[in-house]
């Protein structure tokens, strides 16, 4: 047997040897499929530099006409193919003119594999929000409508109202949708040629239209009878791994009332209260189940004082029993669901936003309130119910963009008959990344935590050339040597300066990543009895989450936030006068897109310069980012 075990890996090496050099081999002759495709856009993209200095010299309003001219144009036969390069050239001139951003080539690129229907793989901070709006403009143009899909509300809105004066500017409408908003309000966002939401908002409002009797537009019915949603032409769909593959079996599930006893879910819950796990039942955690042993049963039923779940009448017991013992052991406060004003809320775990209006289905939701002693709603029916991954099979044409999909390359194509493709950045990454460090316990990692960020926040740091490194407070500095005042023994250290690699000042903004709204609570106490200055960002604070991103990358900011402030969130080094010139203007105008361009710039730029930002995101940028 170890012969042929011995005889199988040196044929298995040979064989993966062969291989691996004739797989080079091609590679380095005919370059990779990811280089190839790059290589085919290259032309495109030539071309569209060849118009940028064209179109710069047009004014405001011929800028806007060429819509017009690409519209007459698809109706005489033409394709969006045809049209891509000039498209293209005057989304990057509306981008300049109106946001003050220029795509780059790498950007364009992005944009063209948007457009066939493929997915880009963008790292982070390469401007993926940018780059959506090249094949959002194209794909308007004939009239049908794009959905511009976001992970949350936060970053739907703020998309819409970061780019909306391109589309505006080039004489297109835009819009978002928003959880909360009524029929009306909804209606006219979808009547809008380029519409931004999340994926849950844009799956129901396909629920909701299938239940409704009149298409959109049939003025036989009232607008409120009538389809929201229009027909589903093209999505872009962002942080697409997130939303086709990790959520794709999520099932989306409009629910009616129905008619229920209430107090059954009390009684449930008292008897759960009293069973002993492990005698009387099982908790297990991987497969996310409770149930009675057979010993629990006959407890239960003692405790219920009936004679068998098992006969007429009785057999819901079991499952309401089931149901009130996982609300006790797998599903905790804060951390998969809150409390307010006296009703269980839902923490989605996929992006850590509150899901207001959602229960769990199946009675599991008031087993939940019964366990915190809220007030037991009746529990629902399935109305209409269908997965986001049958939901975006609907479109015609969908997209996507992410940092991390060629890993689930073969997952995309298996499914959706997606391709993903790999776009350079348009600079080297200069990022360091650092190994991971375990700790025994959590608690030993959470006051590790709450010391690094002391540490950061307060002191000075000095790393020497050999390797060694002292953490203090600074006491004199001079042309010779630096003074220090240690941290672990309070003695006075005088360093040299030719022994010095780096002087590290504190102030370096911090933003630490927790899983639940639990631990970052956690996290917060901690640094609070240090006298640490932070900013909490979880469900909880979830109206203050543009103010609070908005200061985190100011000099000493330290920001604790559960994956709510996750995918597609830019925190800007110095801070962003745009979201603190909103805040002021808010009461005024309904949307940022209302805001006059002069008054808006003004403001802007009396922001930046009063609290002095961009100094402040230099001097951020020297102590490390």
């Amino acid at each position: 047997m170890e012969v042929l075990e011995r005889t199988w890996e040196v044929v298995s090496g040979l064989g993966n040897g062969v291989l691996g050099r004739f797989e080079r081999g091609i590679t380095a002759l005919f370059g990779s499929a990811n280089a190839r495709f790059l290589r085919r856009l290259q032309p495109k993209v030539e071309a569209i530099n060849a118009l940028e200095e064209k179109y710069q010299q047009l004014s405001d309003d011929a800028l806007r006409d060429k819509t017009a001219e690409f519209r007459r144009r698809l109706d005489a036969g033409e394709t969006l193919d045809d049209l891509l390069v000039e498209a293209f050239a005057v989304a990057r001139e509306a981008g300049r003119r109106y946001l003050g951003m220029r795509h780059y080539d790498v950007q364009l690129m992005g944009g063209m594999i948007l457009h066939e229907g493929n997915i880009a793989e963008m790292i982070t901070g390469e401007g993926k929000t940018l780059v959506a709006t090249l094949p959002a403009y194209l794909n308007a143009l004939p009239g049908k409508g794009v959905h511009v899909v976001t992970v949350n509300d936060y970053l739907a809105r703020r998309d819409m109202e970061w780019m909306g004066p391109l589309y505006t500017g080039l004489g297109l409408t835009v819009g978002a949708i928003q959880s909360g908003m009524d029929s009306a309000e909804r209606q006219a966002a979808y009547a809008c040629d380029i519409t931004y939401g999340t994926n849950n908002e844009f799956g129901f409002d396909y629920l909701r239209d299938n239940m409704r009797i009149a298409a959109r537009g049939d003025d036989r019915y009232p607008k409120r009878e009538q389809q929201a949603q229009g027909p589903l032409n093209f999505a872009i769909i962002d942080e697409v791994d997130n939303i086709l593959i990790d959520e794709a079996r999520t099932p989306l599930i409009i629910s009616g009332p129905a008619r229920d006893d209430v107090t059954k879910y009390a009684k449930a819950d008292k008897i759960a209260r009293q069973l002993r796990e492990g005698a009387h039942f099982e908790v297990k955690e991987k497969e996310h189940t409770a149930h009675l042993t057979d010993e629990g049963v006959r407890e239960a039923e003692r405790l219920a004082g009936v004679e068998s779940f098992y006969t007429a009448g009785n057999m819901q017991w079991p499952h309401l029993i089931d149901n009130a013992l996982k609300a006790h052991h797998l599903y905790k406060r804060d951390v998969n669901y809150v409390v307010q004003d006296g009703r269980v809320v839902i923490v989605d775990e996929f992006t850590g936003r509150l899901m207001e209006g959602r229960q769990w289905s199946d009675g599991l939701h008031q087993a939940v309130e019964a366990k915190e002693g809220v007030q037991v709603k009746e529990e629902n029916q399935t109305l209409a119910t269908i997965t986001l991954q049958n939901f975006f099979k609907l479109y015609k044409k969908i997209c996507g963009m992410t940092g991390t999909a060629l890993t689930e390359a073969g997952e995309f194509w298996k499914i959706y008959k997606l391709d993903v493709v790999g776009v350079p950045p348009n600079k080297p990454l200069q990022r360091l990344e650092h190994p991971d460090v375990i700790y025994r316990t959590e608690r030993e990692k959470y006051i590790a935590i709450a010391e690094e960020i002391e540490r950061l926040n307060r002191h000075t740091t000095i790393e020497c050339k050999n390797g060694e490194y002292f953490v203090g407070k600074l006491k004199s500095e001079d042309q010779g040597a630096v003074t220090i005042e240690l941290d672990e023994s309070r003695k006075i250290e005088t360093i040299s300066r030719d022994r010095i690699a780096k002087i590290q000042p504190p102030g370096r903004p911090i933003l630490v990543g927790t899983v639940s709204i639990e631990k970052s609570e956690r996290l917060s106490n901690l640094l609070s009895k240090r006298g640490i200055k932070h900013e909490v960002l979880n469900a909880k604070h979830h109206k203050r989450e543009a103010e609070i991103v908005a200061q985190a990358g100011r000099l000493a900011a330290v920001t604790i936030a559960t994956n709510m402030a996750g995918r597609g969130t830019d925190i800007i080094l110095g801070g962003n006068p745009e979201t603190m010139a909103w805040a002021q203007l808010q009461d005024k105008y309904p949307t940022r897109l209302e805001v006059p361009k002069e008054e808006w710039a003004q403001l802007v730029s009396h922001i930046e310069r009063s609290e002095k930002m961009k100094e402040e995101g230099q001097q951020v940028k020297s102590l490390g980012g």
